[in-house]
């Protein structure tokens, strides 16, 4: 089968390590099923695998993706679950937990197998497209609004790095709550964009905010943090799911302690979560924001536009 994989480590360009070629398709297992892949997506956590974050050069090749939607074996269309070993379904009691493409090979291929109790229905509303956009970045962006920091319509939100996946997510899906979303860029073009979702403000890193915010939806780490810090209401929240910039900010921990801040980290969600997450999609029409869509012989192309920061919104991949 055509996939796309990690042959070797590239720290300072990752796209030097993709290949992109034929694999062997995945062999039955129990429990487990085959799901053949209609649309897939990137994510930034592609291009940390491809640096050689979370990845031993013994797992090479590795095939990336952690998100997927397509057919089951049974001929129902399904949206994949990327996390597993949340809760032993398929992979036994004691298997530590992780995202697909980290122990198991990934989603950018035509087949990929999973834990068949981490297959969720795909509402007929949506296509595999848009399916395939929810199971990583949004479905993170949901549970640190929604479960994280317990947002509820009429709060504020800040979030940073308009642009990137979550960070896109978490301002439709926020706008679409009822939150008072303010969102930080600095290109212009991505702040009249994050206007354009709904945010209600869209100003650069670190500048003066409107007004304090219940949570801040932080994904970019040492570039952003102290911001984050300072914008966050006493006693709110700051939900962390990355650190595209690097994780070693100044830690502010005079500020969080004394302002009494809750910092809680974040990956990926249940898939409890995600089947809310389908269903809310699905009965109010909100759909996630795609960048652009592309053949998965062609993957290079917007992993080299991800890895530049030039999306808003998500690459699609269709094998």
């Amino acid at each position: 089968m055509l996939a796309a994989y990690a042959a070797r480590f590239s720290p300072e360009s990752p796209v030097d390590g993709l290949e992109v070629g034929e694999r062997p398709e995945p062999a039955e297992r129990e429990n487990w099923s085959v799901v053949e892949v209609r649309a897939a997506t990137l994510n930034h956590h592609d291009l940390w695998s491809l640096r050689g974050v979370g990845l031993r050069a013994e797992q090479l090749p590795m095939i990336l993706g952690t998100d997927a939607a397509g057919i089951a074996p049974d001929g129902t269309e399904v949206v994949v679950h990327g996390v597993v070993g949340a809760d032993g379904h398929g992979v036994g009691p004691r298997e530590p937990r992780t995202i697909l493409s980290e122990k198991y090979d990934g989603t950018l291929a035509q087949y990929v197998s999973v834990p068949t109790a981490n297959l969720v229905p795909k509402p007929s509303a949506l296509t595999f497209a848009e399916a395939a956009c929810l199971p990583t970045a949004y479905l993170t962006a949901y549970r640190m609004l929604f479960g994280a920091a317990g947002l509820r319509p009429g709060q504020s939100v800040l979030v940073q790095g308009a642009g990137g996946g979550v960070a896109t997510a978490a301002i439709v899906l926020g706008a679409a709550a009822g939150l008072e979303v303010t969102a930080t860029s600095r290109s212009g073009a991505k702040r009249s964009r994050a206007l354009a979702l709904g945010a209600a403000h869209a100003i650069e890193p670190g500048a003066r905010m409107p007004a304090r915010v219940d949570a801040v939806v932080e994904s970019v780490g040492k570039a952003t943090w102290g911001h984050s810090v300072r914008s966050v209401k006493p006693g709110g929240t700051i939900a962390v799911c990355g650190a595209t910039t690097g994780d070693q900010p100044g830690a502010e921990l005079t500020r969080v302690f004394f302002q009494e801040i809750a910092v809680k980290g974040v990956t990926m969600g249940s898939r409890a979560d995600l089947a809310d997450l389908l269903a809310f999609c699905a009965r109010t029409g909100v759909r996630p924001v795609i960048d652009s869509q592309h053949r998965l012989k062609d993957v290079r192309t917007p992993l080299a536009r991800m890895a530049a920061g030039e999306q808003t919104g998500k690459l699609v991949v269709v094998p």
